[in-house]
């Protein structure tokens, strides 16, 4: 049985990381909207696409990898690691790349940080970790 790529809620990834102190939340974004747009309180920053370049980060599986440390050993217990972007589509690719390379248990927040634009081109509007009114900052 092959290994997909869980969707999950801005409150299902919350839960999650309440509930398991091992839950990585990874932000995938640019630095500049890590630092400046906000970002989900105690998530870690590894960026998936980033400036000057915006090249995909090569690095990017051996960062993860080495944030979970011993837990990526094939269980029940691997440790969940749940990635977050603006609206769903980078942590997306981030985390079918993250399956590829072996991991298991792997998430991504389907509708982001910001989430879709509404009608008049607006974000956190219409979904996303901010209209949910969970907890985050900003530098």
């Amino acid at each position: 049985m092959s290994v997909k790529l869980k969707n999950l809620s801005s409150e299902e990834a919350w839960d999650i990381c309440q509930e398991n102190s091992r839950a990585l939340l990874i932000d995938v974004r640019s630095s500049m909207e890590y630092l400046f747009v906000g970002h989900p309180k105690g998530a870690i920053h590894i960026p998936w696409i980033d400036e000057p370049d915006w090249e995909i980060n090569t690095s990017f599986v051996a960062e993860v990898r080495k944030l979970a440390l011993g837990g990526l050993h094939e269980s029940k217990d691997d440790v969940p690691i749940i990635l977050i972007c603006r609206s769903g589509n980078r942590s997306k690719d981030a985390g079918e790349v993250l399956i590829e390379a072996g991991l298991k248990n792997v998430s991504h927040i389907d509708e982001g940080f910001e989430g879709e634009l509404d009608d008049d081109h607006h974000r956190s509007t219409v979904g996303g970790w901010r209209y949910h009114c969970l907890p985050w900052e900003q530098c």
